[in-house]
């Protein structure tokens, strides 16, 4: 195993690497469908052959693109998989997770190489090792090991859940009839917002319930404008075409620059509330970064507010979730709070740690 290419890939042709990533685009889905219908009926020898060609064909292309990285990863996924095709191994979520994980995180690192970015944060080592170490491990061993290497890749155990999916979370108790009617107005608005699509079905209750948990931990933020935020951060798209903000393919520049509009359309409606002029600068700042990447002010970690930072970790956990399902994958929590976990730059380091032990206390639960 060349370690120094996985852990500093270097890029041999920039035309290739763009051309990799484009199959990748068109194959990953097609490996999620497979699994899927693997979980259905885990002994159907055509899926499982279907299976490991297209994994075979992913490994082709980054051997015929020069993509180094792309050929290190597959390898040990497709011995892994030519052993469950040849009934040496039997199919499992463990496998499952493993196989699905991987992809994941060979699309990250070659998003990053594509942008310059740094490769550090995604565990590859630790994944082709582990790859590695399964594809060589006794059969009564290969979930255990695939296990050790979910861990060892996202820092959270191998527990499996479709969905964040709760009963609705109570209001804020307040003795406040005043407040406690505006949040029930906002509520209202929010569901409204929901109704516009299927995919943002309970899309409320799950984003409102991290938030909420994760606070608790922290204590950093008021929780009745925390609840006001949630419930109001996006209702600025209703202000924008709807072929903009429910289209499910790449955005265009123009579109991209018009949806960079919905935080101050929310937050100006909250600033005309005497009352809510807390949640509505987190809805303001909530698309700010800490490395000033952000918009609408490119405002940078210190500018911005302990709410705003929040709000930004479990929007983008569900707007993963709902991006894949875009796509027709069925990804679970544990790989989507890894894909937020990768994405370094983005989001505050106080605020990850408490989101983490959230969602892995959910996990815990469903499992």
């Amino acid at each position: 195993m060349d370690i120094k290419a996985i852990i500093a890939p270097v890029v041999q042709d920039r035309e290739a690497l763009e051309e990799f990533a484009d199959v990748l685009l068109d194959r990953t889905p097609e490996v999620e469908r497979l699994i899927a219908q693997l979980r259905k009926n885990p002994g159907n020898r055509a899926l499982i052959s279907s299976l490991f060609r297209v994994v075979h064909n992913i490994k082709g292309d980054a051997a015929l693109t020069r993509v180094e990285i792309g050929v290190a990863v597959t390898h040990h996924v497709e011995s892994l998989l030519s052993r469950f095709r040849d009934g040496s191994i039997p199919f499992s979520e463990r496998l499952a997770e493993t196989v699905l994980l991987t992809l994941d995180r060979l699309e990250l690192a070659v998003d990053a190489l594509l942008h310059h970015a740094s490769l550090e944060h995604l565990e590859l080592l630790a994944l082709v090792q582990g790859l590695e170490k399964a594809a060589q491990a006794l059969p009564d061993q290969v979930d255990s090991v695939c296990g050790e290497l979910i861990e060892a890749v996202t820092g959270f155990p191998p527990l499996v859940s479709s969905s964040l999916e709760q009963n609705n979370p109570a209001l804020d108790v307040t003795e406040n009839q005043d407040v406690a009617a505006d949040l029930q107005f906002f509520r209202r608005i929010a569901l409204q917002l929901e109704s516009r699509s299927p995919f943002f079905k309970g899309r409320t209750n799950r984003i409102l319930r991290l938030a909420l948990e994760t606070n608790k931990a922290v204590a950093a933020i008021d929780p009745v404008q925390l609840e006001a935020a949630i419930y109001m951060h996006d209702v600025g798209m209703m202000m924008l075409p709807e072929s903009v903000w429910l289209k499910r393919d790449n955005l265009s520049a123009e579109e991209r620059l018009a949806l960079r509009a919905h935080p101050a359309y929310g937050a100006g409606l909250l600033q005309r509330m005497p009352a809510w002029e807390g949640a509505a600068e987190m809805i303001a700042q909530h698309h700010e970064m800490p490395d000033g990447s952000g918009y609408p002010d490119n405002l940078r970690a210190e500018q911005i507010c302990p709410g705003a930072k929040l709000i930004a970790i479990v929007d983008a956990f569900e707007s993963i979730m709902l991006k894949h399902s875009h796509r027709g994958k069925n990804r679970s929590v544990l790989r989507a709070i890894a894909e937020v976990n990768a994405c370094t730059n983005q989001f505050a380091p106080e605020w990850t740690l408490p989101f983490n032990a959230v969602i892995r206390r959910t996990l815990e639960a469903a499992d």
